[in-house]
């Protein structure tokens, strides 16, 4: 029997000097290239956006998420998953 994924407990964003974020309680990783990451987190869709990022790990069993890169902002979308999808993606190519 395969053991069962166990959901981490807590959500944390952790930057380091605008150069490195580790991100927990990540549920998975809805899209990224180098100037912006898009995240399910157990809080929200978080949206970073910087310069040269580049994700160094991500363990989606843990619910970990590791960017460097020149990070210029870091936001929540407010909307549930489904309707935030949409927008995200209407919002990044107007």
């Amino acid at each position: 029997m395969p053991p069962e994924k166990t959901s981490p407990s807590r959500h944390t964003v952790s930057i380091d000097r605008r150069n490195a974020v580790s991100v927990t309680g990540v549920l998975d990783v809805i899209s990224f290239d180098e100037e912006t990451i898009i995240a399910e987190t157990e809080m929200g869709v978080l949206i970073i956006r910087g310069l040269n990022l580049h994700v160094n790990r991500l363990h989606l069993d843990s619910g970990e998420l590791s960017v460097d890169g020149e990070i210029t902002s870091i936001t929540y979308e407010e909307n549930g998953i489904g309707k935030s999808k949409q927008n995200i993606f209407s919002k990044l190519f107007r």
